[in-house]
């Protein structure tokens, strides 16, 4: 998986776990961080200097991972999985919608990107997504698919 597609996922999987408490949110975003900053680092390197690569990608995502889930509130969560629902099924690519919570201040943006079919039939959607927490933006790419209820599932 693509670090970007695995930030997505991070981010995308704290907001849609809206009933979960900030304690719980920061927990799951310090895991998903960690895998995804060892997976970014394992990238660069070979021998000892990938392996401390890894190391250091390891702690810098748990540590952005931890701040994100703990930053994004219930309501976030919630205006965060509605938005990011009603734009997969209903925006052209290309079209963006918004999300913002005047209680926290975060606020973020959803842009499907390419739209197609994969060989059983399932339509699936790229997007970009951002997410603005107390004035930093934080960008992230995914694919999601329609599910035979409706919703939308991003592809892990």
């Amino acid at each position: 998986m693509s670090l970007s597609k695995f930030a997505f996922v991070a981010v995308l999987g704290l907001a849609l776990a809206a009933c979960q408490d900030t304690g719980q949110k920061q927990g799951a975003g310090t895991v998903i961080g960690a895998v995804g900053g060892a997976i970014a680092g394992a990238q660069f390197g070979k021998g000892d200097g990938q392996l401390a690569a890894t190391a250091v990608g390891t702690l810098l995502g748990a540590f952005l991972g931890s701040e994100v889930g703990r930053s994004l509130d219930r309501a976030d969560q919630l205006a965060m999985g509605q938005t990011t629902q009603r734009t997969l099924e209903a925006a052209p690519s290309g079209g963006t919608n918004s999300w913002s919570n005047p209680d926290s201040g975060n606020s973020g943006t959803i842009t499907p990107t390419r739209t197609y079919t994969k060989n059983d039939g399932q339509p699936c959607r790229e997007f970009q997504q951002t997410v603005t927490i107390g004035g930093k933006i934080e960008e992230a790419y995914g694919t999601a698919c329609r599910q035979a209820d409706g919703t939308w599932k991003i592809n892990g």
